[in-house]
């Protein structure tokens, strides 16, 4: 027997064997395998979609993520920009109501001032019309130490008390 060159009836049963086992195989392995690479292929299809599903999600979540990020941003800048107008405003106020009090303080001052020059005024005034009374005190002592010219000065001062009556 020389395997290199079968003759026929080694041919013969190696075809028919072999026929037998592809036989066999297409009866019973094929369907086993083509049943395992079917489930395989379609595991793998359910973990591509699955994986596609993720990636939507996952692109979803970034703009969501992004959306979320974008309105903190503005709602950081709108606290910002509330507090700087708050402290602005709060500093307009102080300024005012500094510029009242000073104004208050200021119109009392001049108020003291002008009651302290009134009152110096008076004291003047009083201080002046003493000094005039004792100096005509002693003027008319000095000219009306006789009775002649007392009388006459009386006189004088009735008539003029009568004109200043007459001619109102």
């Amino acid at each position: 027997m020389n395997l290199v060159t079968p003759d026929f009836g080694l041919l013969f049963w190696m075809v028919v064997i072999f026929g037998i086992v592809f036989f066999l195989l297409w009866k019973f392995g094929f369907p086993v395998i083509t049943d395992m690479v079917e489930k395989r292929s379609e595991k793998i299809a359910q973990s591509l979609r699955d994986a596609d599903t993720i990636k939507a999600q996952m692109d979803q979540w970034t703009q969501e993520q992004a959306r979320l990020l974008e309105e903190t941003r503005k709602e950081q800048s709108e606290m910002i920009r509330e507090a700087t107008q708050t402290k602005a405003r709060i500093l307009a106020d102080a300024k005012a109501q500094a510029r009242l009090e000073a104004d208050a303080i200021i119109s009392n001052a001049r108020l003291q001032i002008e009651a302290e020059k009134e009152s110096a005024l008076r004291d003047v005034r009083k201080e002046i019309a003493l000094l005039s009374v004792q100096v005509a005190e002693k003027v008319l002592r000095h000219e009306l130490h006789d009775t002649g010219s007392q009388r006459a000065f009386i006189d004088s001062l009735v008539d003029e008390a009568n004109e200043a009556r007459l001619g109102s």
